[in-house]
């Protein structure tokens, strides 16, 4: 079933979901599989895979390092396929701007057409860590909003050559990215929103949002966002503090804000165990009030890991 079809299903109640992220080269996907098994008592109906972007690394060769390009965590597909055949619960493989060319993208959805997989979230992606800002890869999109182009056109039956005469169109329901507290590049927030905006008009059929650990900023885009004729649901994404470092790492690598009570409680723990409690503790309150607000999903980004995912999901659903 479609994302969207889920949401109007539930009725009104709030549904369950998480993210994970495909594991390394050369690890075992039972690893992953026992991440998930505990979080499956919550019946999601559905799960999101992500897609990580090519990255450098480093071979010795002859006393002198040679530069290679790869994949770290390949597999995306795969793995959207084996949790809907092993937990009977849909998927959501996300689809990159970044590292892929047209035709690449092209068949990466034929793929998850024939696999049946009829959700995608369609991203631009990050920059790679040599770039200062984000560079399309040759032959490939420069903005999300065109891969959603793309994907329409698969929806319609459209090819990127017309020589395809295709007598059985795909049908995914496309979700895109919004961003509470702006997307690190927009020069402010009413902007972004027309990026969202120009996305939804171009297909998009839901929106999840970037972590954040203010739900006002949350309700205040969603306002926004409705004032400028975006209807479509958006599902507020939420990730629990884990260690003292993310103090300084979320706001530096997502450009979010930290409430300084939350701030406060940290620097007060002593180790990461205390602050794991405390990123549990927030989010519990974080997601009675969105619950008690009426969102569509609790969307928790797990990173692979589900003991503080499960807490909190425990306490709330």
């Amino acid at each position: 079933m479609k994302v969207t079809e889920h949401i109007k299903e539930a009725g009104g109640k709030t549904l369950f979901s998480f993210e994970i992220i495909p594991p390394k080269k050369g690890n075992n996907i039972q690893e992953l599989y026992n991440n998930i098994d505990p979080l499956m008592e919550f019946n999601p109906p559905f799960i999101d895979v992500t897609t990580s972007r090519e990255e450098y690394v480093y071979i010795e060769k002859n006393g002198l390092l040679d530069r290679k390009i790869t994949r770290m965590r390949p597999g995306t597909v795969g793995i959207c396929a084996a949790i809907k055949h092993k937990y009977d619960v849909d998927t959501v493989p996300h689809v990159l701007c970044g590292g892929f060319t047209k035709e690449e993208t092209e068949y990466l959805l034929v793929d998850c057409h024939y696999l049946g997989i009829e959700n995608v979230m369609a991203l631009r992606g990050d920059a790679m860590s040599h770039q200062k800002y984000f560079q399309a890869s040759k032959g490939g999109h420069t903005y999300a909003v065109e891969l959603v182009d793309q994907i329409q056109n698969l929806n319609r039956g459209k090819y990127l050559h017309d020589v395809i005469d295709a007598n059985h169109k795909a049908d995914f329901c496309i979700g895109v990215a919004g961003y509470p507290e702006k997307h690190l590049e927009a020069p402010s927030l009413q902007s972004d929103l027309k990026r969202l905006k120009e996305k939804v008009d171009a297909g998009a059929d839901y929106v999840v949002t970037q972590m954040f650990f203010d739900n006002q900023k949350f309700f205040e885009f969603v306002e926004e966002a409705k004032k400028i004729g975006i209807n479509v649901p958006i599902i507020p994404g939420i990730k629990p503090v884990a260690v003292k470092r993310h103090l300084q790492l979320l706001p530096q690598v997502f450009k979010i804000d930290l409430p300084q009570d939350l701030i406060s409680a940290v620097e007060k723990c002593k180790d990461n165990k205390q602050v794991r409690q405390v990123g549990v503790e927030w989010c519990i309150q974080q997601s009675k009030e969105l619950l008690a607000a009426g969102v569509p999903v609790l969307h928790y980004y797990s990173m692979g890991k589900s003991s503080n995912i499960h807490k909190i999901a425990k306490e709330i659903f």
